[in-house]
């Protein structure tokens, strides 16, 4: 067993004065409350951020609600930093710890607790001296989806909400429905996080080791080590119960509250986010609330074009505070907007996105923006990629490859969350046994690829289950590859050969002149995601590893093809033909 590390609540912020808020059932969570000491005008200048004063807590005034697993004071989170800065805008800002974490009360469990506690933390804010009964909510990840919590509850005291890198099933284990022919691939993460994060009040860190099965033996031996069992993973593993996530009804059938969603391109988390987009979008009263905006990051907020003194694991506090601004200041616009009633929706860009490769941000009314085309790439024989219809392309045929779980295609990136912090060149696993590459032309001009990406296949394997990895590489000129999108799926019965599709993602990237696009077909991508054994078992409690022959279909109308979204009308990838 590796070493568990177990971290505790750090010394609160001299900023703020914890409270101990009251939840409808007795539970006490603990609650950081910044104030400012001096009122502000809508324009954001002039607060100090020295602390609470007597004068300041009998001012009425607008509040930022953060609700966060991973300590309201520590180091990762960088929570004081944050509410220092919108309290330069005048904000009230209340962190929380969620139920059963650090300084909070109450049992440690995933996800099912966050609307109603929301819906009560909110209240309280109400009827503080402080506050004008104006309620916003910020945040990423685990605290972007209390956002969607308590929007649940339909509390009228929360006006707006800024989410980023989350999605209303984030964490969610992959249901396995009888009937399904495919289905997605379970994250690594699935069963660690309860174990880490959710384990209890404190964090415990510890390494799984990829080659000792199963799994779930060494997540019972952290348990034991630790002392106790994590109620979070033992309602997902053996058996998974899936709790209810929102007791008063789904965000997204509650009225809808003006929501400024965050995605990054790189952010691991953004199928969910994007799951989201697509119901927002049918539904129209919450699509006429919904601003979307899109950004070259990861989950842990890296970005594309970060220097390379920014991509530090441990960032300094004087590196945080200068990249507050990127992340902070959309959302204080949004809430000038939603909150303060100071302009009008118009005032705040329906989409506004990144071109990637580039300094652009763009405005769009919609996304993909208008004037965006199709335009379907199919692998060939020889390692190529064609544009046009299927017609044109090769004869099919059927190319395979051994899945050996003993020695899985690796993760490219140390931290899946933290993609652009290694920023890893994806071409070495090209060269390996079990992985296809197929390669464009090189093209002549800068292209923007802007909308949704997908691949399409006919797959099958002489072992009972495959999973299938598919990415899109930007291939620069010296033949170093950056993942640009990507998308996995699982094909339950494998031993029938079928056609599936893979959702890559979207993509807001311009492709350099003298660039190609790349594609890698893989079956494995550890320990991002769980290996599949080769028996059928589940990956997590797997005993038994078994060789695999997996096949894919090339050229012809079932072989492989990518379909990615262009401004361009004339890119043609395949002989570098552009204008």
């Amino acid at each position: 067993m590796t070493e568990i590390v177990r971290v505790g609540a750090a010394p609160g912020s001299p900023l703020a004065r914890e409270a101990r808020v009251r939840m409808r059932d007795g539970i006490r969570l603990a609650t950081d409350v910044y104030l400012p000491t001096t009122e502000v005008t809508g324009d954001g200048g002039g607060a100090s951020a020295e602390g609470m004063s007597a004068a300041a807590a009998d001012v009425p005034g607008d509040t930022i609600l953060i609700r966060l697993p991973y300590d309201k004071s520590g180091q990762y989170t960088f929570i004081p930093l944050i509410a220092e800065y919108f309290m330069t805008r005048g904000y009230r800002v209340v962190a929380q710890d969620v139920r059963g974490k650090f300084r909070s009360e109450g049992e440690t469990l995933l996800f099912v607790n966050e609307a109603r506690d929301g819906y009560d933390t909110i209240e309280w804010i109400t009827q503080q001296p402080w506050s004008n009964g104006r309620v916003a909510m910020w945040g990423d990840s685990y605290y972007g989806y209390t956002q969607w919590a308590a929007v649940s509850t339909q509390h009228p005291a929360l006006k707006a909400i800024a989410p980023r890198v989350t999605g209303t099933t984030l964490g969610e284990p992959v249901h396995r429905n009888a009937g399904d022919i495919t289905r997605g691939v379970e994250m690594g993460i699935t069963y660690l996080y309860p174990l880490s994060y959710f384990h209890s009040q404190d964090a415990f860190f510890w390494e799984l080791d990829p080659q000792r099965r199963p799994f779930s033996e060494q997540a019972e031996d952290a348990m034991a080590a630790i002392g106790s069992r994590s109620i979070s993973y033992d309602q997902w593993f053996p058996r998974p119960v899936h709790l209810r996530r929102f007791p008063d009804g789904h965000p997204f059938d509650a009225r809808p509250v003006p929501t400024l969603q965050t995605i990054g391109y790189w952010d691991n988390c953004a199928p969910q986010s994007w799951a989201d987009v697509a119901e927002i979008e049918a539904r129209p009263a919450w699509a006429l609330n919904h601003f979307l905006r899109l950004e070259p990051m990861d989950h842990e907020s890296f970005y594309l074009n970060d220097s390379v003194e920014q991509r530090v694991e441990e960032r300094p506090e004087e590196q945080i505070r200068s990249e507050l601004p990127r992340m902070l200041d959309a959302a204080l616009d949004f809430f000038e907007v939603f909150v303060r009633d100071n302009g009008s929706a118009s005032d705040i860009p329906r989409v506004s996105w990144a071109l990637s490769g580039t300094d652009e941000v763009r405005t769009s009314a919609s996304w993909p923006p208008a004037g965006t085309r199709e335009l379907e790439l199919h692998a060939t024989i020889d390692g190529g990629l064609a544009s046009g219809s299927a017609e044109g392309t090769d004869a099919e045929q059927i190319v395979s490859w051994t899945h050996d779980p003993a020695d899985s295609v690796p993760s490219s990136a140390r931290n899946a969350f933290a993609f652009l912090l290694d920023k890893p060149d994806e071409a070495p696993l090209g060269e390996r046994d079990d992985v296809l590459t197929f390669t464009g032309q090189p093209v002549e001009q800068p292209i923007d690829l802007v909308g949704p990406v997908r691949a399409r296949a006919q797959i099958s394997s002489d072992g009972p289950v495959m999973d299938l990895f598919v990415r899109l590489l930007d291939v620069s000129e010296d033949g170093s590859a950056l993942r640009i999108a990507r998308g996995q799926r699982q094909l339950v019965d494998a031993s029938v050969a079928t056609n599936i599709e893979l959702d890559l993602g979207h993509l807001g990237y311009r492709l350099a002149a003298g660039h190609r696009l790349g594609v890698q077909v893989a079956s494995t991508d550890s320990p991002e995601f769980l290996p599949q054994p080769g028996t059928g078992e589940d990956p997590w409690s797997a005993t038994t590893l078994r060789t695999n022959r997996q096949s894919i279909a090339i050229g012809g109308p079932d072989g492989l093809a990518i379909t990615v979204t262009t401004l361009d009308s004339a890119f043609d990838p395949s002989d570098g033909d552009t204008p």
